[in-house]
């Protein structure tokens, strides 16, 4: 791995556990064993050492969850293995990823409010794949298109809801729960 890598390893490692105003740079050199200079080089500010932690983790977690919903057929299953993915995040059975401590996207978005903010833009932009990624398996389901969007709208809210749920309120059971709801709602339109 190389100085760069390493930096953005650290500084994401420390940022997730211990939030991002909390950690200086100086703590981030003490734990990477890299010297300043070398830090300055690759990112000319702190800020621009949060974005390449946001980009790391986007590229991790996108990863991963692909990785997931790509060993079930896509459309209802890959919607429904999207919580089962949730549910090991949540109780940090996931090594790719690392131990759950929240949404870093949420985390760090809160931290930098302003959306004109390149860090709260990319934390946006990971939030819009993730759409995206979820909108491709609905796809498959054939609805209408209003519907579609329904159930794109709702499969979004459900995650999110069940990362904030796991991790505000310990509730490690808010992926299975999520899941349920979907499950019921699918059911209904197969019914249809």
């Amino acid at each position: 791995m190389d100085k760069q890598e390493l930096l953005v390893r650290t500084a994401f490692k420390l940022f997730y556990t211990r939030g991002i105003h909390a950690v200086g740079v100086n703590l981030v050199l003490a734990e990477s064993g890299i010297a300043k200079k070398t830090l300055y080089h690759h990112f000319p500010s702190k800020e621009h050492l949060v974005e390449a932690a946001i980009r790391y983790r986007d590229c991790s977690y996108r990863a991963w969850l692909i990785s997931r919903l790509e060993h079930v057929p896509a459309g209802r299953p890959a919607l429904l293995e999207l919580f089962n993915a949730l549910s090991d995040w949540f109780h940090s059975r996931v090594p790719d990823i690392g131990h759950f401590n929240g949404c870093f996207f949420i985390n760090a978005s809160a931290e930098f409010g302003d959306r004109d903010n390149a860090i709260h833009r990319a934390c946006a932009e990971h939030k819009a794949g993730m759409m995206a990624l979820i909108r491709r398996h609905v796809d498959e389901l054939s609805l209408s298109e209003g519907r579609t969007e329904q159930i794109t709208n709702l499969t979004v809210l459900l995650k999110e809801g069940a990362i904030s749920m796991a991790h505000v309120q310990g509730n490690l059971n808010a992926a299975f729960e999520a899941k349920g709801i979907l499950e019921n709602i699918l059911n209904g339109y197969a019914d249809e």
